[in-house]
């Protein structure tokens, strides 16, 4: 995990309904250094009232709330706060959920029994302009596009992937099967910061800001 913000805390912001899963997602990112739970709020509406003026650096949001359903508090909280990234992180895995969340403007999705590291981790990848997935709802991703294709097959890549690097073209292909940075470094034999240096590339060359419109890119839709 990167140290340079170790001396400016990730500042995080919970929307989450159940009492003891929030109290327990606040402690365990107060316990780890670099991060600091900001707030927690009970449902949608509360968050629509705090977080605005709190200006948390990532949101981590349940999807089934009373009162308001996450993807729908997504999608009111990026009106206000167009640039904030918002983690969706829940028990649902169908593919209803995961495109109403992306949809709605969320920047990625976990689910909860995602472990503490990777999920420490995706909080990060928030803040450098990523996109992190589960692994199973990446795939899930992957294989909703393709399955749109009525012919069964995969679109041949864009002519726009034509300007990446072989080694973008590597780094890519796994950012769209849903593995992290750590992952990707240590499949390619590289360093996290040459990995995020490559995705950095990768989104200025395919004129996209996360890695959800990467992976359509790289899917040809």
């Amino acid at each position: 995990m990167s140290t340079r913000r170790l001396n400016k805390p990730i500042q995080v912001a919970l929307v989450e309904d159940d009492d003891g899963v929030r109290a327990n997602l606040a402690a365990m990112i107060n316990s780890a250094p670099g991060f600091r739970c900001q707030a927690t709020y009970p449902d949608g509406a509360a968050a629509l009232q705090g977080i605005p003026g709190n200006c948390p650096d990532v949101v981590l949001m349940d999807i089934n709330m009373p009162g308001m359903l996450g993807t729908d508090c997504v999608r009111r909280l990026k009106v206000l706060v167009p640039r904030l990234p918002v983690l969706m992180l829940t028990v649902y895995d169908d593919n209803e959920q995961i495109f109403k969340s992306l949809m709605a403007g969320a920047t990625g999705y976990l689910l909860k029994r995602t472990s503490r590291e990777k999920l420490l981790e995706a909080i990060e990848e928030c803040t450098s302009g990523g996109a992190p997935m589960s692994r199973q709802i990446a795939r899930r991703v992957v294989q909703f596009f393709h399955q749109m294709d009525q012919n069964g097959t995969v679109a041949k890549p864009p002519p726009q992937l034509e300007g990446l690097t072989e080694r973008e073209e590597q780094v890519l292909a796994l950012l769209a099967k849903g593995h992290s940075y750590k992952e990707i470094a240590d499949l390619l034999n590289i360093s996290f910061e040459t990995v995020r240096t490559h995705v950095r590339s990768i989104y200025d060359k395919l004129h996209v800001h996360s890695r959800t419109e990467a992976t359509l890119k790289y899917l040809g839709r």
